[in-house]
């Protein structure tokens, strides 16, 4: 089977052009064609000698993602579950804001890391995405905004769709490079967010990268009995083995590190959880943020519900009045199955009753 072409950085497809008898500055006419002029053959890099177009098409594919739904939601945002190659099917969403266009990939298919209120992970982790296919992600959404005449582009990149990216680290890197190289889709790296749930001894390298990419972690509770019950992570990378990795980040990049907190009702929103999410940050909160994320429910995680404006408003306050820079996430495509992972579970079970 064909590796997708978007799968190499540019200089991995230099050293690729070298190796199979072509020029090194060929690299540059084909990352035109790619992601500039973003073609769909390889026959329309007329600037490329057949020998080379010829050498491409027998080793790499174009495409390697089908559309199989689109979803739009009344607020703009688009949910597109893709169908690959060998049959699996993945989420990308593409959301407007008043700063341009932003979209969700996906990094691996279903997720092992077993969050007990996340659609992604109602379906265990199947296989890595490559790095082209994640590309493709983006790519496919750019080429339906081409579509629509207008100069529109994908100027923002949130890596949080199904899928621990640090689970998947390589070829994580890989798309971040490709992505942001100046050569291509040139997407600046502080446009770029890169979410985990806690993996710590990735995050160490990821602070080695030196990538101006931002950081995300998923924390959702401020206490380890807390944590460990909606996270199963937490039993290998408890708060003592987190938060190390935390202050290791931030002393060395000295960037701001985004703490996501989903709100259950009656779970992790009260007056006390509010209290020891304070503490856990104080010492850390000139380079934290603390989004506050109001549930979307899961029919197959009925044990959760959302939580009450009120409780919300309260916890907000109290990381506010303690110094904490907070805000609470403005929701997209709530009337499009929401949460991640949702729309793809859904599909996998009606081709399962087709059957």
């Amino acid at each position: 089977m064909k590796s997708s072409i978007y799968s190499l950085t540019f200089d991995q497809m230099q050293e690729w052009l070298v190796e199979h008898g072509q020029k090194k500055f060929r690299a540059k006419q084909v990352w035109d064609w790619l992601y500039k002029k973003r073609v769909n053959t390889f026959a329309e890099m007329y600037n490329l000698n057949k020998d080379c177009q010829l050498v491409l098409e027998e080793n790499f594919d174009l495409g390697t993602l089908e559309q199989e739904i689109k979803q739009e939601s009344k607020d703009g945002t688009i949910k597109f579950l893709f169908k690959m190659t060998d049959g699996n099917l993945i989420e990308t969403v593409l959301m407007k804001f008043s700063y341009g266009y932003s979209v969700c990939v996906t990094t691996q298919v279903g997720c092992n890391i077993g969050c007990s209120f996340c659609a992604s992970g109602l379906l265990t982790k199947n296989r890595d995405l490559s790095s082209g296919e994640i590309v493709e992600q983006i790519m496919n959404v750019q080429k339906h905004l081409d579509a629509k005449g207008e100069e529109e582009r994908v100027s923002h990149i949130v890596v949080m769709g199904i899928g621990e990216p640090f689970d998947n680290y390589d070829n994580t890197m890989d798309f971040l490079r490709i992505v942001n190289d100046q050569e291509g889709l040139s997407i600046g790296a502080r446009h770029i967010t890169v979410s985990t749930s806690g993996l710590a001894k990735r995050m160490y390298d990821f602070a080695d990268e030196n990538l101006q990419v931002n950081l995300a972690l998923s924390l959702h509770a401020p206490n380890n009995e807390l944590r460990t019950r909606i996270m199963k992570i937490n039993k290998a990378f408890p708060l003592e083995k987190l938060m190390p990795a935390i202050d290791y980040y931030l002393e060395k990049t000295n960037r701001r590190i985004t703490f996501e907190y989903i709100l259950l009702k009656d779970v992790n929103d009260h007056k006390k959880e509010a209290e020891q999410l304070v503490s856990l940050l104080k010492d850390k909160r000139h380079l934290s943020y603390v989004n506050l994320i109001p549930y979307n429910p899961v029919d197959e995680h009925n044990q959760y519900d959302r939580s009450e404006k009120k409780a919300i408003l309260d916890f907000y306050q109290i990381l506010l009045e303690n110094g904490i820079n907070c805000g609470v996430r403005v929701e997209h495509g709530t009337d499009i199955d929401a949460a991640c992972g949702q729309l793809r579970s859904k599909q996998i079970k009606k081709d399962k009753h087709k059957v």
